[in-house]
C-alpha cells in the first residue's frame, strides 16, 4: 500500500451539463436546441431516448445541491442552458430562465460550493443552426452577445468562467463523423466551425476583460493520448496526427497565434482549409486564466491508410475497457498532461472532466461499483505523479455526479457517482460516491 496526497489548496468538484441533467425542455419560455431536434430525429440516439426529462435537476436542483454538500466538494461545474436564456439564440432574454439560474448559483453559494460555468456545453439554439450555425460567423456575434450578458448578470457571483467545453466534438465528432448534433458529414464545415469556436472563445475572452469581471477564464478541450505503436516513422506521423486534431489544432491558435502546420497541411490535402480573416488570430490567442483538460481514455496508433482522415488506426493491445468500450489508460493521462505543460507553458490546469462509464445497477439499495472507483483511483495517481513532475494543477472535477443523458448514448451508459433511476427519478448513492466523499475530505488515498 502506498499514500497518495494532494496539495492542501487543490479544488475537488463534480461536473454535469444542462443538456444532460436539467430536463424541462419546453418549460418557463426555454426555446429548442439543436439536441432537442437532434435527440427527437429517428435513429440518432440509442433507444429513440432524448434530454425532455433527463435527470429532471430544473425542478429537483436542491436534492442535487444537497448531494454535492455531503460529498463535501468545494467547487461545482455546470453549465448554463443558451436558448433557456435566449430561446432563439439572441434578445429578447426569458426572465424565467434568467431567474432559475440566479436560485441555483445562489444556492450553491448559501451550501459553500463554488460555482464554475460553462458558457457553452453543446445545445446550440435551434434557430440559431437555422441560418447555418457555427458555420456562420453572425453565430460567433450572437455567443459573444450571450456571454457579454451572462458576465455581467453573475459577475460578483460567478469567478470561474469556461467559454466552449470539447471544441473537438463540436466540430469534428458532430459535422465530420455526424455523431452528435447537428449530424453533418463534410470535413471542411467541421473545419471551418473549429475555427469559429476558436474565435468565439477568444472574442468572450475579450469581453471578459474589457468589462473587468472578476474571476478566471478559460476553456475545456478533450484531450486522448495515442502511443505509437512502433518506431517506425509512419507510426509516429500517424499518432502525430490522431492527437494533433484534438491538441495542437485546438491549443496551438490559443496559445501560440497560429495553426500547427502539419495538421493545415494534412486538412488542405484533404480538401479542407480554416477560413482565417483579418485579425481572427490575434483574437483567439487572448491570454486566458486557465485551461479545462477533458481526459477519459488513450490508445496505441499505427499508421494504416484505410483507416479514415488522418490514417491512424487505434488498436487495444489488452487494455481493460470501462462500459462504453473506452480503454483505460491511466498512463496516457500522465503523458498527456506532461506534453501540454511542456508545450504550452506551465499555465494553471484543472481536469474539467474525467471519470468512468459503469454500468451497475441498484441491487439491495446499494451500488457497488468497484470499477469506477478503481479508474477514478488510477487516475488521480496520475495527477499526483504530473504535479510531482512540474504539471500546474490546480482541482479535478468527476463526471458526473449524476447518471444522466449520454448523447448519443442515450441514457444506457452510465457515468454518475449518484445512480439515477430514468423511471422513477430517485437518486441512489453509489458506493464510489462514498470514496470520493472520503479522498475530498482526507485529500488522500491508499493505493
Amino acid at each position: 500500500m502506498a499514500i497518495i496526497q494532494l496539495p492542501k489548496d487543490f479544488q475537488w468538484g463534480v461536473a454535469t451539463a444542462a443538456y444532460q441533467i436539467e430536463g424541462a425542455y419546453n418549460e418557463d419560455g426555454r426555446g429548442l436546441s439543436i439536441w432537442d431536434t437532434f435527440s427527437h430525429t429517428p435513429g440518432k440516439v440509442r433507444n429513440g431516448d432524448n434530454g425532455d426529462i433527463a435527470c429532471d435537476s430544473y425542478h429537483r436542483y436542491k436534492e442535487d445541491i444537497k448531494l454535492m454538500k455531503e460529498l463535501g466538494v468545494d467547487i461545482y461545474r455546470f453549465s448554463i442552458s443558451w436558448p433557456r436564456i435566449f430561446p432563439t439564440g439572441r434578445g429578447p432574454v426569458n426572465s424565467k430562465g434568467l431567474e432559475f439560474y440566479h436560485h441555483f448559483v445562489d444556492e450553491l453559494i448559501a451550501n459553500g460550493i463554488e460555482p464554475m460555468c460553462t458558457l457553452y456545453h453543446w445545445d446550440l439554439p435551434q434557430s440559431l443552426q437555422d441560418i447555418g450555425g457555427w458555420a456562420n460567423r453572425e453565430v460567433v456575434e450572437a455567443f459573444v452577445e450571450y456571454s457579454t450578458f451572462i458576465f455581467k448578470e453573475f459577475n460578483g457571483k460567478i469567478k470561474k468562467w469556461i467559454t466552449i467545453n470539447e471544441p473537438w466534438c463540436i466540430s469534428f465528432l458532430s459535422n465530420y463523423e455526424g455523431k452528435h448534433a447537428p449530424g453533418n458529414h463534410n470535413l471542411q464545415l467541421a473545419v471551418t466551425i473549429s475555427h469559429h469556436l476558436l474565435l468565439a472563445h477568444g472574442k468572450a475572452v475579450k469581453a471578459f476583460r474589457n468589462l473587468g469581471i472578476e474571476g478566471e477564464i478559460g476553456y475545456a478541450p478533450n484531450v486522448e493520448w495515442i502511443e505509437p505503436f512502433s518506431s517506425k516513422q509512419e507510426d509516429q506521423d500517424a499518432c502525430h496526427r490522431g492527437m494533433g486534431i484534438f491538441i495542437e489544432w485546438f491549443f496551438d491558435p490559443v496559445f501560440k497565434g497560429k495553426y500547427p502546420d502539419f495538421m493545415l497541411d494534412w486538412f488542405e490535402q484533404n480538401g479542407a482549409v480554416p477560413e482565417i480573416q483579418e485579425g481572427d488570430m490575434q483574437m483567439i490567442s487572448q491570454p486566458i486564466d486557465f485551461v479545462g483538460i477533458n481526459f477519459y481514455t488513450g490508445s496505441v496508433g499505427r499508421y494504416n491508410k484505410e483507416a479514415g482522415l488522418l490514417e491512424v488506426e487505434k488498436i487495444n493491445i489488452g487494455y481493460q475497457t470501462t462500459d462504453i468500450g473506452w480503454n483505460i489508460y491511466p498512463e496516457g493521462f500522465y503523458k498527456v498532461l506532461n506534453k501540454i505543460n511542456n508545450q504550452y507553458g506551465n499555465i494553471p490546469i484543472y481536469i474539467t472532466e474525467n471519470g468512468a462509464c459503469y454500468n451497475d445497477e441498484v441491487i439491495n439499495g446499494r451500488v457497488k461499483d468497484e470499477g469506477r472507483i478503481e479508474y477514478l483511483k488510477q487516475h488521480l495517481t496520475s495527477i499526483r505523479r504530473s504535479i510531482e513532475t512540474g504539471v500546474n494543477i490546480k482541482g479535478y472535477f468527476a463526471w458526473s455526479l449524476l447518471d444522466n443523458f449520454e448523447w448519443a448514448e442515450g441514457y444506457d451508459m452510465r457515468f454518475g457517482l449518484v445512480h439515477i433511476n430514468f423511471h422513477t427519478l430517485e437518486r441512489t448513492k453509489k458506493d464510489s460516491y462514498y470514496w470520493y466523499k472520503k479522498i475530498v475530505r482526507n485529500r488522500w488515498f491508499e493505493i
